[in-house]
């Protein structure tokens, strides 16, 4: 499958990284606003073309799946862009800005019968099914209630302090622990109080969400772009806990007892850096002609995007793009 990168940021690298170990994707093509830099990464990477608009690069009737790497202000627009032409797209997280555009584009890739699906990573992780399987199997009992934190010392990164780009810990980094209480309990929302510390330009440099489902199970989660935090995600029942060892990239799943005794440990295999895995993903949705990946359907991103739009308009925080 021809695989083409539509814009040649520091996540596009990832991406590249991945793709080079899978059998099979071609790496085909890449698109930046500038041909230099387009030119530079496909030598870098080995892609075959390089092209200096995304226009051109979308009109190449070669191109088959895309995968969407510009800022989140510019998904809705690029993506929309992809499936027009015919592309099945994999977009970076966040998918869109709000509920409204993730739900035209939705619409729009089923009408096509093209793929669209969101590269939140951590969906499609072999940890995913581990954990998973770890609540199902009963050893730690009812589940009634998770935390997850997410932090990194980001203020350097511009497109995160930026309006325009859609910035913010909430989008970028706040979009993991959501997901990761979504993927543990499967019910509707049933309240959501949060609050944020905002920057001077009206981004949310931190904040705290705490989810109440329909079963009155509860989820406490918090996002942060000025400090490094320990990436925990603890799932607790009545027979013990978990412990998920970095919720971004899960790297060990601990399980104790009431005792607070570790009873077991589990290590997720080998991989290559990660993003491989939505791309597996995607080429068996696109083979068997679906839509939407298993992982990550499209139910599952209006949810996301649903419960953010509701969080920032708590905040009375809506970007220009809007």
């Amino acid at each position: 499958m021809k695989f083409a990168i539509l814009a040649a940021g520091n996540i596009a690298n990832c991406m590249a990284e991945a793709i080079s170990g899978i059998d099979k994707i071609e790496k085909y093509a890449v698109a930046c606003r500038e041909l230099s830099r387009a030119k530079a990464f496909a030598e870098k990477w080995g892609f075959t073309r390089a092209y200096g608009s995304y226009e051109e690069m979308l009109e190449d009737p070669e191109v088959e799946l895309v995968y969407v790497a510009s800022p989140h202000s510019h998904h809705y627009v690029h993506t929309k862009m992809c499936l027009e032409h015919g592309k099945h797209v994999l977009v970076e997280k966040a998918f869109t800005v709000n509920a409204i555009q993730a739900r035209e584009l939705i619409e729009m890739a089923e009408e096509k019968g093209l793929l669209l699906t969101e590269a939140i990573w951590t969906r499609y992780m072999p940890s995913r099914k581990m954990i998973d399987d770890l609540v199902e199997s009963g050893v730690i009992g009812k589940v009634t209630s998770l935390t997850a934190n997410l932090g990194y010392v980001l203020p350097h990164v511009e497109r995160l302090q930026k309006p325009e780009l859609a910035g913010g810990a909430l989008l970028d980094l706040g979009v993991y622990p959501i997901n990761f209480a979504m993927m543990v309990f499967h019910e509707s929302v049933e309240k959501v109080t949060s609050c944020a510390v905002m920057s001077p330009l009206g981004i949310d440099w931190t904040n705290s969400i705490t989810l109440t489902f329909s079963s009155g199970v509860m989820a406490v989660l918090h996002s942060n772009m000025l400090a490094q935090t320990d990436r925990q995600g603890v799932i607790n029942g009545e027979k013990g806990y978990l412990e998920v060892q970095n919720i971004n990239n899960c790297e060990e799943i601990r399980v104790f007892d009431l005792d607070r005794k570790m009873t077991a440990s589990y290590h997720v295999p080998e991989q290559i850096n990660g993003y491989e895995y939505e791309v597996l993903a995607c080429i068996e949705a696109i083979e068997a002609g679906k839509t939407e990946c298993r992982e990550m359907p499209h139910s599952e991103t209006l949810r996301v995007m649903e419960l953010m739009d509701d969080i920032r308009r708590e905040w009375g925080m809506k970007f220009p793009c809007e």
